[in-house]
């Protein structure tokens, strides 16, 4: 062999020693598993914040041809493009995208509860095309509830990218929703509590940090094409007397009664439709976005998501007598257009009207009050959390989101009791929340969060009964208090009784349980438990 053909040799095994010196280094500083996920949380907000960003953008295309171009030349052209763009909407969830179906919130705790997470990447396009068609052209729903549900399909489609396992698939898609909805709203912590407490309908540790980063970063996509300006440009806030907290009282009722009876309006819409024929699927969004062209006639601002008209009545543009008419026609095309089932969300039409109604009380208030009242655009910023909370039962981030939105602090205490005192009216006057019963029309039965909060799971506690003195444990089976009772009811089907034993000493007795007290606790009588009947939660 010669001198050269030696070297070059030489040469490539030194190269290869050098790579394989390199995968060594990289496999000592490898990522872990949760390092990964985190990883690809940051990932994922990225990439929702960008489609956040275009969806935006092309809502404001539409609406800038359709109701502004061709609208301002031809008035009546108003009557003719929230019908057209409902239609090519429906058109296009119908026949190309039917995944893409509904406001988007329900169809991400489907996805999470029954396929693992899954989204498919045809539901993004369907709802991107579809929503920013139907808004753009002057359709009463909001960017929001699509922008979760989009925001879950580009964590499932990454998840899917990066070969997860199944057990990590069904957590990276709130991960995904969060961010869509931090970015649409842009407001990081809101996004963050609303996937908790509605979508996840649980408070899990393990899925916090992920969620955190994912809205985080979409957020910070979001502004740095968009700006850091907030969805809502709020004057400054500022309680005048504490008798005002009376009023703030006192909206608290009526928008929550106000919310029930919108959610009860919605569900009498929808299941009357559904005995139609197959020609309401094209046939009512028309129509829909037909009678949102009438009012809009008189009423312009009430046509799209309204954001616009939001910002115009923060800054006092509206006597409260118009804020009035702004928000009973508002509620009005939105019935029109979610019961025809025309693609959009729910969101910003109940900040909408919410705001409007709340701006109008605040109005009157400063007009007729007796004592010093804040002017109606504070009451307009607690209106919109007031019908947040009793729409859509989520009192936590309805109170952070007009803190977000607001930036003050003044504003908490009027918002945390006109936003609780509206929850409890609306949950007392109609006790299924909204995504539930639009749930329960589709025959579909999903958790929320509502249900975990009002149900209390027995345990052992429950039915033990005290020992007295200082008892030590015998060897044998022993339970701790906090435990489910269903853990001691299996332990029950070896032996006749029971040790319950502390946590921190668990050789002292704290008591005893056995079948009969268990059976108490169930609330079982003698028979049903003798005859093996099986015990029922009371």
């Amino acid at each position: 062999m010669s001198s050269t053909a030696t070297d070059v040799k030489s040469e490539l095994q030194g190269k290869r020693l050098a790579r394989w010196s390199a995968y060594a280094r990289w496999g000592h500083w490898r990522l872990s598993e949760a390092q990964r996920f985190l990883l690809l949380a940051l990932l994922i907000g990225m990439f929702s914040g960008l489609l956040v960003v275009l969806f935006h953008i092309s809502i404001d295309l539409v609406s800038w041809y359709s109701l502004g171009a061709l609208t301002g030349r031809f008035r009546y052209a108003r009557l003719l493009s929230p019908a057209l763009g409902a239609l090519a909407a429906v058109l296009i969830v119908r026949k190309i995208f039917p995944l893409a179906r509904g406001s988007g919130v329900n169809q991400t705790k489907m996805a999470i509860y029954a396929s693992d997470g899954y989204v498919s990447s045809s539901t993004i396009a369907g709802k991107f095309l579809a929503c920013a068609v139907a808004i753009g052209a002057g359709n009463s729903l909001g960017p929001e509830d699509p922008s979760l549900q989009m925001g879950a399909g580009v964590a499932s489609r990454l998840g899917r990218l990066f070969n997860l396992p199944r057990s990590s698939m069904r957590l990276i898609a709130p991960v995904g929703a969060a961010a869509g909805i931090a970015a649409a709203f842009n407001t990081p912590i809101t996004g963050v509590l609303f996937v908790m407490e509605e979508v996840l309908a649980d408070w899990s540790a393990t899925a916090v940090g992920s969620i955190v980063l994912a809205a985080v970063s979409a957020v910070v996509t979001m502004r740095a094409f968009l700006g850091n300006e907030p969805l809502f440009r709020v004057p400054e806030f500022e309680l005048t007397h504490v008798s005002e907290l009376l009023i703030y009282a006192a909206a608290g009722v009526a928008g929550g009664a106000l919310s029930a009876l919108f959610i009860r309006a919605i569900e009498f819409g929808k299941a009357r439709t559904e005995a139609l024929g197959h020609w309401r699927h094209y046939g009512l969004p028309v129509i829909g976005g037909f009678l949102t062209g009438v009012v809009g006639l008189w009423f312009p601002e009430v046509m799209g998501a309204g954001y616009d008209a939001i910002n115009s009545a923060l800054h006092g543009q509206f006597t409260w007598e118009v804020l009035l008419y702004l928000g009973l026609a508002k509620m009005l095309v939105t019935l029109f257009c979610f019961t025809a089932e025309t693609p959009g969300g729910m969101f910003a039409p109940a900040l909408f009207i919410g705001g409007m109604l709340g701006g109008a009380l605040g109005g009157l208030a400063h007009s007729r009050w007796t004592y010093p009242a804040a002017p109606a655009e504070a009451y307009m910023l607690v209106g919109m959390g007031i019908f947040f909370a009793g729409v859509f039962r989520a009192p936590i981030t309805s109170i952070f989101l007009v803190f977000e939105v607001s930036a003050s602090y003044v504003i908490i205490l009027p918002v945390m009791i006109a936003n609780m005192i509206s929850y409890f009216v609306s949950r007392r006057l109609h006790q299924v929340p909204f995504f539930k019963m639009l749930a329960q029309l589709e025959g579909v039965n999903l958790p929320s969060a509502e249900e975990k909060r009002t149900f209390q799971p027995l345990r052992v506690e429950n039915a033990m009964q005290p020992v007295t003195g200082n008892v030590k444990a015998e060897p044998g089976m022993s339970v701790y208090p906090d435990e489910p009772l269903d853990a001691a009811l299996r332990l029950l089907s070896l032996q006749t009784q029971i040790q319950v034993v502390s946590r921190v000493h668990p050789d002292q007795v704290l008591g005893t349980v056995s079948l009969d007290d268990v059976h108490r606790a169930y609330g079982i009588s003698g028979h049903a438990a003798a005859t093996g009947t099986e015990p029922q939660r009371v």
